[in-house]
């Protein structure tokens, strides 16, 4: 009687107390059984396995009892979070953090080092090098573009910092949008924004929209630096990470160089440009511009074909995603050591408990843009909140000490960077005004000038009756001077001046010689006829080929310190290396008393970069060591935002004692390297540290 048709097993079974109970009758009935002898109950049992039993109930579609207890327990936490303190689920959270940073460093090592990493390295090497390419950009165009543009030396001004604002703006913003969306996705977000925009500004031809190109480019390219660490450093061991990380920096030197030598290549060569008609001018700066983009589009294109970071997938509970590319790794790594028999052996991966609240906003919830508004402003939110993490108890003191770090080394060092070209070109002019010639009472009278004026000083002369035509002024001024029954045609100025003069009768005609170059002067029955179109604003002539070879020189003395660093910080630390390199370069700045040449500028500034880069590559690899995984990339973004205030600071600073003074520049720069190296020295050592 123990078996009974289907019907009566389902009615049998009855729900009671969250789970399924069987009723006394029912086909197992363990007290009713008649006692079985010992070897019956041998003969029974021999070869039975009761974890290979069939449950009854599976072919009638009944859940097994111990399912449903084992589906209740997972949902027992899930609805006691809604009323356990949000501390508790924060300290629990941490405490899952710490487990998976142990078990992550043992599964990166697992996965080995090799043709994955230098894949992702030459990558993101590109996306820094762009960083690096941006910087340079502005100041080797506005020699050309100051022409075309008409820009006034505050225009000029302007748009050498805007590229800073956007980079400051961007690294905030873009930075802690990669903690919250992913490093790759904002990656290709911050790179897509730099191509697009400095594709544009290739084309403009206005000054506003050529500023606001710049402006959205420099934002785009900005977010590049806290990502690039931050995703780099995610798939590299505790052993690996400060040298490879430090390999890393060199892209942003090799970004300067080739900056450098496009700029010698290309700009010089008017002839690469074309004109339409008389408005639109393609020159061969601009072809530059469109040079400097390549570098982006080569990584953005790249970048397509990475994996997103494993590490951040975990923080966010996609577990089989992180296993899936870290799998990935293992296997690309293996198969390129001749190893490809060897097996991932990771099965399972800790993931933190989820504490963040994610809001599903279904499709018939109001309107496209309030859906899409409501998303910005919960991710801002987020972000804005991650901002704050950066300052609680736990941060609070590392994130100061780490900010007044950044910002002293970035005002000493883009301070002097633009403060070197301005001292090379002050000496310049000097050398050239102590070859003036003066002319003094000079008697001119039927001659014609058709060849340059350079340089020279005519007081109280007399011209009669002479012509200039076809001619140019450069650097030349007349003082007192008289000039009667004179005629000029076809005559191109710059830097020149008529002062106290009295002209009588004379006929301007095709030239460049406008009002504003007339001080305190007589002009009677004087005749102005087809004045020259374009600019009215007198540009210096700079040495291109100077600017070139210092950004180029500067660019490439940093390589020593970046083969030092990257080969000795694993070996005496971050914090040394930070120290040493900022103190070493104050030591530099005071030397500069000493530069009163352009070959002593060139080389103190080729000394100087050479020294402080190896704190600029500690300070890359300490910061992203400092900071968990969720407020990596913001914390990094934050002090980089602030990196190019100081960089905007420092510019502005140090660019207004050019030719006043040189003592305020190096004491400026010489105490703030001081003051930053003795304060880092105080930052907590990382290196011996999992990336948390």
């Amino acid at each position: 009687d123990g078996y009974r048709n289907t019907n009566q097993v389902s009615d049998d079974y009855r729900y009671q107390d969250g789970s399924y109970d069987t009723p006394n009758d029912g086909y197992y009935r363990g007290g009713d059984e008649p006692a079985q002898d010992e070897d019956a109950q041998s003969d029974v049992t021999e070869g039975h396995d009761e974890d290979d039993e069939v449950y009854e109930g599976e072919y009638q579609g009944i859940p097994h009892p111990d399912d449903i207890k084992e589906k209740q327990k997972k949902r027992a936490p899930a609805v006691d979070d809604e009323y356990r303190d949000r501390a508790d689920l924060m300290a629990e959270r941490m405490e899952d953090e710490e487990q998976l940073a142990h078990q992550y460093e043992n599964i990166i090592e697992e996965c080995g080092h090799g043709r994955f990493q230098w894949t992702l390295f030459f990558v993101l090497g590109l996306a820094l090098m762009a960083d690096g390419v941006e910087v340079f950009v502005v100041g080797f165009v506005l020699p050309s573009a100051e022409k075309d543009m008409c820009l006034s030396s505050s225009n000029k001004g302007m748009l050498g910092l805007i590229v800073y604002l956007g980079m400051m703006v961007g690294a905030v913003l873009l930075g802690g949008l990669a903690d919250k969306l992913g490093r790759k996705q904002c990656l290709i977000i911050s790179l897509a924004i730099n191509a697009a925009f400095a594709f544009l500004s290739s084309f403009v031809q206005g000054y506003g929209f050529f500023l606001f190109c710049r402006l959205i480019s420099g934002l785009g390219i900005g977010g590049t630096l806290p990502i690039v660490f931050a995703y780099f450093s995610e798939f590299l061991s505790r052993e690996k990470r400060g040298e490879h990380l430090s390999w890393l920096c060199m892209f942003w030197m090799i970004g300067g160089i080739y900056a450098s030598a496009m700029a010698w290549s290309i700009i010089p060569h008017y002839g690469w440009g074309f004109s339409m008609g008389t408005k639109y001018h393609f020159h061969s700066w601009r072809v530059f511009v469109l040079v400097c983009a390549l570098p982006c589009i080569a990584s953005l294109v790249a970048l397509k074909f990475m994996p997103e970071s494993p590490r951040f997938l975990l923080e966010i509970g996609k577990h089989d995603e992180a296993w899936m590319i870290l799998k990935q790794v293992h296997d690309t790594n293996m198969r390129a050591k001749g190893e490809p028999e060897r097996v991932f052996t990771v099965s399972y991966i800790k993931t933190p408990k989820q504490v963040d609240e994610f809001i599903e906003i279904q499709s018939s919830t109001g309107t496209w843009y309030q859906r899409w508004l409501v998303r910005i402003t919960t991710t801002l939110k987020q972000v804005w909140d991650n901002v704050l993490y950066c300052l609680t108890a736990q941060y609070r003191m590392n994130t100061l000490m780490l900010a007044v770090v950044w910002f002293t080394m970035a005002l000493s060092y883009y301070g002097l960077i633009v403060w070197f070209p301005d001292m090379i070109r002050y000496f310049q002019d000097e050398a050239y005004e102590s070859r003036v010639k003066i002319f003094d009472e000079e008697e001119v009278s039927h001659f014609t000038f058709n060849f340059t004026l350079e340089n020279q000083i005519h007081r109280n002369g007399e011209y009669r009756n002479d012509k200039f035509i076809g001619m140019k002024f450069k650097e030349v001024r007349f003082e007192d001077s008289l000039f009667e029954d004179c005629y000029f045609e076809d005559v191109r100025s710059s830097e020149t001046f008529f002062e106290n003069c009295t002209i009588i009768s004379t006929v301007f005609y095709n030239t460049d010689l406008y009002e504003h170059k007339f001080i305190n002067c007589r002009l009677i029955n004087s005749t102005f006829m087809k004045e020259k179109e374009g600019c009215h604003i007198d540009f210096e002539e700079d040495n291109d080929f100077l600017i070139y070879l210092v950004s180029f020189l500067g660019s490439l003395s940093v390589l020593p310190g970046n083969i030092i660093s990257a080969l000795l910080m694993d070996k005496i630390g971050r914090i040394k290396m930070i120290g040493g390199s900022m103190l070493i370069s104050a030591v530099c700045c005071f030397f500069l008393f000493f530069g009163n040449s352009e070959s002593a500028m060139i080389g103190w500034q080729c000394l100087f970069c050479g020294a402080s880069i190896a704190a600029w590559n500690a300070l890359d690899v300490i910061t992203v060591e400092l900071y968990p995984t969720d407020k990596r990339a913001t914390a990094f973004g934050i002090l980089n935002g602030l990196c190019k205030f100081g960089a905007i600071l420092g510019n502005s600073i140090f660019s207004s004692f050019v030719g006043i003074t040189k003592v305020v520049p190096i004491l400026l720069a010489s105490s703030a390297l001081v003051g930053g190296g003795l304060l880092a020295l105080r930052l907590p050592e990382t290196r011996e540290q999992v990336l948390m």
